[in-house]
């Protein structure tokens, strides 16, 4: 157990760095300049802020400084913000993109299991049919259709009940978390489905049908047990995309998380903040798969013994 973590760390580190080193040489083969912005820009001026960003270094030093403040936990300052520095649009951005994240996550686990299970209870019955057509329809359609969706015929229609935008009450992060979470949703009912029926035609499913045990017992001590292990495989995946990738359906609500900060700065070329941002999301994207394989190995200790037989 030991060993396999520290060589899970080992491979986290590994992949963290491929990827600052990735985002790095992308940002700099990017055509056009990041600060001259405006072609009346005095040559001084232009001059002093290549040197206050460290742009007149030679790629090599920069890339060097980079890493060594990365490795301190500065994200550098903003080029188009006098009075933030991206640290800071991260330390403000992120709690907000995290709660409406971990909200849409946990409707997403509170329904998405349920689904899967009644479908499968219930093959080519209409309990089943019901239950895949809206996993149908929460994979089709993008959370930024859906959002502008419920905002035209939801909130428009509620009379305020459901505001269109903001962040002042829990009511306003009931649209957006619907929008956010119909698609985990519709995935962890499809993959709850799929695997409930591989369990259910196990022989250890027979074996404890013929011991007498009721079917409520059977299908939540052995078949529920063993089915949702798949999800809590992919949990990390689904959790960090829902907590940092929530960027449309911000922008949609109004919502002042981080994709507010990272939208803005592809638009106006702010590079440590595509950067920063970047590079945090890798991180948290990262440590979430971390600690979802030790998860999935406390949870199941045979996969231990295989990972390290491997």
């Amino acid at each position: 157990m030991f060993k396999y973590i520290v060589k899970r760390i080992g491979m986290a580190i590994i992949t963290l760095w491929a990827i600052i080193t990735i985002t790095f040489i992308l940002m700099n083969a990017v055509p056009g300049d990041p600060i001259r912005t405006e072609s009346k820009m005095p040559p001084e001026v232009y001059e002093n802020l290549k040197e206050k960003y460290g742009l007149n270094k030679p790629y090599h030093e920069q890339y060097l400084i980079y890493l060594g403040n990365i490795a301190r936990g500065d994200f550098g300052e903003s080029m188009k913000s006098n009075t933030q520095t991206v640290n800071q649009m991260i330390g403000s951005g992120f709690p907000v993109s995290a709660y409406l994240g971990f909200q849409a996550l946990l409707v997403a686990l509170c329904f998405g299991p349920v689904l899967g299970v009644i479908a499968s209870l219930n093959q080519n019955k209409w309990p089943d049919y019901f239950s895949m057509v809206i996993a149908i329809i929460g994979i089709s359609v993008p959370s930024f259709v859906l959002g502008t969706v419920l905002i035209q015929f939801v909130a428009a229609k509620s009379g305020g009940l459901l505001p269109v935008a903001g962040w002042r009450s829990f009511r306003h992060t009931i649209l957006p978390t619907i929008a956010l979470a119909m698609s985990p949703l519709a995935f962890i009912a499809r993959l709850m489905r799929s695997s409930m029926l591989e369990v259910l035609n196990q022989d250890y499913i027979k074996t404890a049908k013929s011991k007498g045990l009721s079917r409520g017992v059977v299908i939540v001590k052995h078949a529920i047990r063993n089915a949702i292990l798949p999800i809590i495989s992919v949990l990390g995946t689904i959790t960090t995309n829902l907590v940092v990738g929530s960027f449309v359906v911000e922008k949609i609500f109004a919502i002042p998380g981080l994709g507010m900060y990272f939208v803005s700065s592809i638009t106006s070329r702010d590079y440590p903040i595509i950067m920063g941002t970047t590079v945090f999301y890798a991180l948290v994207l990262i440590v979430m798969l971390l600690i979802v394989d030790i998860a999935y190995v406390l949870i199941d200790p045979r996969i231990n013994i295989m990972k390290e037989e491997g």
